[in-house]
């Protein structure tokens, strides 16, 4: 198909070289949507991040359409469309949402000011649709899907079908009606539509036929759209299958470690997809990821979600059990943790934060005193000053499954920062540790048990094997993969 027949979308920066082919697997950069803020402090972008955290997990608990936080929690895809000028838009990767959406001309997002000052990724200009784009109609599935599963008759008669056509399925020039999606702090109104999607990182360009997406003409405090990684049809992985079943099998992304640093925050992370035996073909044989395996758990209320089971936590030596519930989801969507792209710290239920802040206390303040203060300002605990290197625990995740434990580097869960007054023998340091604490299990029902956040992935390969059923993690260089994968 020509490209001027096509709405074109494509990922900032070219694809490897590689010799299969390329309907296998693709690799994509991510960029951190730090890189585009400032913060006047460390105790502001620390209380950012921590607010947002805990924004996004209980929303999930509202019975809300899970859709990423504003930027300093996410990660975001880059892409260019065909169109005159071509365009340049991003939205963010989330793996707690199933649905592709796009900002559309014309525009109105209501008080999203903040949001976009001094930010490159909110202020692109809207989407401007091809004269190709189709809207959706009422008797497909996607639009049932997007209308949280309603029958295809209420949504035909939503779309004043005639009721003689609805009951002989004759609707198919009604369009799908428009929806809602609420979340954390902001909501969009949006109209499904289908297109041509072409991915021009070889020769021939890759092209997905009648891809759908969301296109929104208002939102409120919500100036970016999502790229939807989540479980269900709407997904990017999902719509992937109907292409190449090998793009949909699998995809992974590797975070670069950064604690904040603005240097590292601007290194390109690496999006994956494809099956991870075509990435063993790509990856030098000292550098092949050993992968740690658990298996996803289903949530009927919360269907899109990546589920898993912690069955606890250690802090050196000692291992801390998980309550039951974080073992499985029942019947009502409770339990499990949830692998998350788009929630910046790990969140766990007040009963295991509590025994791993004690446990935690009771090493590390033998040797260094605790920074309330530091506490208040940040959202985050506990804190503590010292002069030299900090004394710190190590800290290991227990999945449910044999063997299915990780280590985490001392930087993901330890912050450490200079904090004091300009002069520079006012200075202290400070070490504080990035896992928050969710609520109690009363207030956790009908949502996640816990989340793994972004920030604690960082320096792991996260495999989601759709196929199998199942969340892998391996230790990667993930601050090199980028460069060595474009070295072909």
């Amino acid at each position: 198909m020509a490209t001027t027949y096509s709405f074109l979308l494509c990922f900032f920066l070219c694809l490897l070289h590689v010799p299969f082919a390329i309907s296998q697997i693709l690799f994509l950069p991510l960029t951190h949507s730090l890189s585009h803020h400032h913060f006047t402090s460390t105790h502001h972008l620390l209380k950012f991040a921590s607010t947002r955290s805990a924004a996004r997990f209980h929303t999930h608990h509202h019975r809300q359409v899970s859709l990423p936080l504003s930027p300093g929690s996410d990660y975001t895809l880059s892409f260019t469309l065909n169109s005159v000028p071509p365009q340049r838009l991003s939205l963010y990767l989330d793996t707690g949402s199933d649905l592709v959406w796009f900002p559309c001309h014309p525009f109105e997002c209501i008080l999203c000011e903040g949001k976009a000052e001094n930010d490159t990724v909110s202020s692109a200009p809207p989407l401007k649709l091809s004269t190709t784009a189709r809207k959706v109609h009422c008797e497909s599935s996607a639009c049932s899907s997007v209308h949280s599963n309603l029958p295809t008759s209420n949504l035909c008669a939503i779309a004043n079908c005639p009721l003689e056509s609805i009951e002989t399925s004759d609707c198919r020039s009604f369009s799908c009606p428009p929806f809602y999606y609420a979340y954390g702090d902001g909501s969009l109104v949006a109209s499904l539509y289908r297109d041509s999607i072409a991915l021009p990182f070889a020769t021939p360009s890759l092209i997905l036929q009648n891809f759908t997406f969301g296109c929104a003409h208002t939102a409120l405090a919500e100036p970016v759209g999502v790229a939807g990684f989540g479980r269900g049809e709407l997904s990017l992985p999902a719509q992937l299958a109907s292409f190449s079943p090998q793009l949909s099998y699998q995809f992974s992304y590797c975070l670069v470690s950064h604690s904040f640093d603005s240097d590292q925050i601007r290194l390109p992370s690496t999006l994956i997809l494809g099956r991870s035996d075509e990435k063993k073909k790509m990856a030098n044989n000292n550098d092949r990821p050993q992968f740690v395996f658990t298996s996803m758990l289903d949530n009927p209320k919360h269907p899109y979600f990546y589920c898993v089971g912690l069955n606890g936590i250690s802090i050196g030596k000692k291992k801390i059990p998980a309550p039951a519930f974080l073992k499985s989801v029942d019947g009502e969507g409770s339990g499990g943790l949830v692998v998350d792209s788009g929630t910046t710290f790990t969140m766990l239920p007040a009963s295991l934060y509590n025994s791993l802040v004690t446990e935690f206390d009771n090493r590390v303040g033998r040797f260094h005193n605790r920074a309330k203060d530091i506490e208040e300002k940040t959202g985050l605990g506990p804190c503590y000053y010292y002069d030299t290197v900090a004394y710190v625990p190590s800290l290991v995740l227990h999945f449910v499954g044999n063997e299915s434990s990780i280590v985490l580097p001392r930087e993901n869960y330890l912050y450490e920062f200079l904090d004091g007054g300009d002069e520079a023998s006012m200075k202290r340091k400070v070490g504080c540790m990035l896992i928050m604490n969710g609520g109690d299990e009363d207030e956790l029902r009908g949502g996640p048990g816990a989340i793994l956040g972004n920030y604690q992935q960082q320096g792991f390969e996260i495999l989601y094997d759709l196929e199998k059923g199942r969340v892998g993690f391996a230790r990667r260089k993930c601050a090199s993969l980028w460069e060595s994968l474009n070295q072909g």
